[in-house]
């Protein structure tokens, strides 16, 4: 066991608050994590976003914060038994040591409802602090239960300056990193590595790790990490482009998007790929100005971009570029209009600046029993299917956020709130 080499993501894991890497909206002084932590309410939580963001490593930092017992299980390898053995000793040691156990949970989301239920009442009666991690978002992966008995905190992928900073404390680091080796590493590598990851630190490490391995020492005893060796030991091709070159060409394909321009779209996407983007970003906007610019002038659009998006995620290149060209070449002939996406700005204006309406008494859950001016419920489907009556609270009453435009299928649509009415585009 002496001799497992333990990898330098693993020994350079932040262990307390300071040496922690970004989420600064999470861990950041004025965060309710922070102060949660500093009165002593944190409770039970549910940390998601992508790997490599700190989820496992924060809970870690947490619990030994608190001077508190820490237990780390892995949801794939874990079952009921395991958890509950987990929680009768932690009842042992608050009863006697008057010590708090959290119970770090990753992959939370595999777990199933049976798994779920056997930490409910434990979390419930304070005998163990539940800290779930997971890569999906626990609304829709995990049980409500569960869910509703924790803080839920979202991780960003890592900035490039974040994952620099992390990396250079790796290379001086003599205790944990790599700073008893005569490393050299060029800017431009820590550049690479720390784009190249996607914001996954510990894809940055590894990378690094792997490039000062597997390099020789060179005539003046040092360890040269240039471009070269970064790039070939992350799985991913250097990016040809500089970051105002990368944003430029970016812009350019969604602009020859909303222009209609099949051979400019087609041309930067190319130019963006062949240069080492990931395809996946090319497809993830591709998505978004489906809905953005052509929106209900052509819904299908919104269908194959978003099957082009799979496609690529579980094809990779070559085989997934051919449905990804196929989406771009719909996209731009499509029709267009952004109707959806003004909708969508007048209704985050409203519900921002218009946070003390009621829902009129007819909506709710539970209508009271003296009736407004609004009178009772109208179900639909007594009418024929639609039938006029009023949604949006009074002050909204004649609120129109989604207006038609006169473009490809949106100029058929007939808007059942007013039939009569007339776009503006």
């Amino acid at each position: 066991m002496d001799n497992i080499r333990v990898p330098l993501a693993e020994k350079m894991r932040p262990k307390s608050f300071e040496d922690f890497v970004g989420q600064q909206h999470i861990v950041g002084k004025n965060s309710l994590l922070y102060r949660a932590i500093k009165f002593g309410t944190l409770g039970s939580c549910i940390f998601y976003g992508p790997p490599g963001t700190g989820k496992t490593t924060l809970g870690n930092i947490i619990a030994n914060s608190l001077k508190a017992n820490y237990v780390k299980i892995n949801a794939v390898t874990s079952g009921v038994s395991d958890a509950k053995a987990i929680i009768e000793r932690a009842r042992q040691d608050k009863a006697l040591l008057g010590t708090d156990t959290f119970l770090i949970l990753d992959e939370c989301h595999r777990w199933n409802k049976a798994q779920s239920d056997c930490v409910l009442e434990a979390i419930e009666d304070g005998s163990i602090y539940f800290i779930g991690t997971t890569t999906e978002n626990p609304y829709t992966s995990m049980t409500r239960a569960i869910v509703s008995r924790c803080r839920v905190f979202e991780f960003k992928p890592l900035t490039t300056k974040d994952i620099i900073k992390a990396l250079k404390r790796a290379i001086i680091d003599k205790e944990n990193g790599l700073g008893n080796l005569p490393v050299e590493c060029e800017d431009k590598a820590l550049e690479y590595l720390a784009t190249a990851c996607g914001g996954d630190l510990r894809a940055a490490l590894n990378g690094l790790e792997l490039a000062v391995m597997t390099s020789p020492v060179s005539k003046d005893k040092k360890i040269h990490i240039d471009l070269l060796t970064a790039s070939q030991s992350i799985d991913r091709k250097a990016l040809s482009l500089d970051e105002n070159m990368y944003y430029d060409f970016l812009s350019a394909f969604c602009k020859s998007l909303r222009g209609c321009d099949v051979e400019g779209a087609l041309y930067y996407s190319q130019c963006l790929i062949k240069a080492g983007c990931d395809p996946m970003i090319i497809a993830r906007r591709l998505v978004a100005h489906a809905s953005e610019d052509v929106g209900m002038a052509d819904s299908n659009a919104l269908l194959l971009a978003t099957s082009a998006m799979y496609a690529v995620e579980k094809m990779g290149a070559p085989e997934g570029l051919i449905p990804l060209t196929h989406a771009i070449i719909y996209v731009c002939e499509a029709e267009k209009s952004n109707s959806v996406v003004k909708a969508l700005h007048m209704a985050e204006d409203d519900a921002l600046n218009n946070r003390d309406n009621k829902v009129p008494n007819h909506l709710k859950n539970h209508p009271s029993t003296n009736k407004d001016n609004h009178g009772s419920y109208k179900y639909p489907h007594d009418y024929g299917g639609y039938v006029k009556q009023q949604y949006m609270p009074d002050s909204l009453k004649d609120r129109i956020y989604y207006i038609p435009s006169k473009n490809g299928k949106e100029k058929n649509l007939i808007r059942k709130k007013f039939r009569d009415y007339k776009g503006d585009n």
